[in-house]
């Protein structure tokens, strides 16, 4: 069901035999649109507006960006809402995690039982895994860690009894609770948007990503100096490509995300650093985003959703930017392996007043402070902490004992 990377993304007006599979994946995703079973259209292939209109409905209503056409995003997306859970047996895959669903729906069950200690990501990983087995020996079944027919009999059993709550985010708050106040030590991935992988908009210019990599890198760069500087144990995802700091030391990098987090020595937090484009040249301002879901306000990532709104407060007192708020999204990138992550707009490369401000130093330079001042904040108790747009690196220093 993954679209092959050779074939081009589909889109209103494309004739395909995926346009029909593209269908039934949307209706069994539980999308209603007129005319959209292939058994109602005379060319089930062609890709029409009742298609247009359902993967429209289907990007709104998952938080993705709602352009009609099938990307990689929407295309997983799909995949994964094909399973309710009971559909299929889950269990752990090192090599290749089962996402779907059914996986979110069993973690969410997990979670307010008080089992699951991690993100509702909806990725079968380890700690799935195990909050699977123990609820397996709660229950005086076989501790597989595999979720069977039996296992999801035994669920629906106790489901009546489980009752709402954030337990997960009370356990992930708990994370900062155990913290220092300190940046000092900590673990953060930056990971500018050359590494992230991301496609640019459909409307950008030719050099869209070049230019965005030489921005997100030079702001990478200079907020791991200050993070090292402070005694933080910063690092930057940078597949095959030695980085320098601006005075020619070597910069720690890791070849992915996951690499990065897998290597720190503490809790790590994941800063994905962009740039964005607009169609309009009016277009500007910076935005910030988390993992989560904008209508389902008990699934999301506590921290990360703290960080984002830390850091764009931040970036908007600190660089005078037009504030574009903090928003949750289930963008593969925010789903990271056992880590909070943020992903920040920096601002419209489209945008003539953005794209001067973005080719300036010193605007770099506040883009670079705010990251670190911001997840600085998030770690400090209420009575520690400073005005927005206040906090200097002498206070940074203090906190950290340097």
């Amino acid at each position: 069901m993954n679209n092959d990377d050779t074939e081009p993304m589909l889109r209103r007006t494309m004739t395909s035999r995926r346009v029909v599979s593209l269908r039934e994946r949307l209706l069994r995703a539980g999308v209603t649109v007129a005319y959209l079973a292939p058994q109602d259209v005379n060319n089930p292939s062609y890709f029409d507006d009742h298609v247009d209109a359902a993967v429209r409905a289907f990007q709104q209503e998952r938080g993705l960006i709602v352009d009609g056409l099938v990307g990689p995003e929407t295309d997983r997306c799909l995949n994964e809402a094909q399973y309710a859970l009971g559909d299929r047996p889950l269990y752990a895959d090192d090599d290749h995690p089962l996402r779907g669903d059914d996986v979110s729906m069993l973690q969410h069950n997990l979670s307010r039982l008080g089992f699951y200690y991690g993100h509702l990501n909806g990725v079968f990983g380890s700690s799935t895994h195990h909050a699977v087995m123990e609820l397996q020996q709660s229950l005086g079944l076989g501790a597989t860690g595999v979720v069977d027919r039996e296992t999801i009999a035994a669920l629906a059993r106790i489901n009546k009894n489980i009752t709402s709550s954030k337990a997960f985010s009370l356990r992930e708050y708990h994370r900062l609770e155990r913290a220092t106040s300190a940046l000092r030590g900590r673990s953060v991935v930056l990971v500018p948007s050359g590494a992230a992988g991301q496609q640019p908009p459909a409307s950008a210019a030719p050099d869209f990503r070049d230019r965005a990599d030489e921005v997100t890198r030079d702001v990478t760069v200079r907020a791991f100096e200050l993070l090292h500087e402070i005694g933080a144990d910063p690092s930057v995802v940078s597949p095959g490509r030695e980085l320098h700091d601006r005075r020619g030391v070597p910069v720690r990098t890791a070849d992915s995300t996951r690499e990065a987090v897998a290597g720190s020595r503490t809790d790590s937090v994941v800063v994905t650093l962009h740039c964005d484009w607009n169609a309009s040249p009016a277009a500007g301002g910076v935005a910030s985003y988390y993992w989560g879901e904008q209508d389902r306000s008990e699934i999301y990532s506590p921290i990360g959703e703290r960080a984002a709104v830390l850091v764009l407060k931040e970036m908007v007192a600190r660089t005078g930017a037009l504030d574009l708020g903090t928003h949750a999204r289930q963008w593969d990138l925010l789903r990271s392996q056992d880590a909070p992550t943020i992903w920040l707009d920096l601002g419209y490369l489209s945008s003539p007043a953005d794209r001067a401000a973005l080719a300036d130093p010193e605007h770099r330079n506040h883009l670079a402070e705010a990251v670190v001042f911001g997840l600085q904040r998030m770690f400090l108790l209420a009575e520690d902490d400073v005005p927005t747009g206040t906090m200097s690196v002498d206070d940074v220093a203090e906190y950290n004992g340097r």
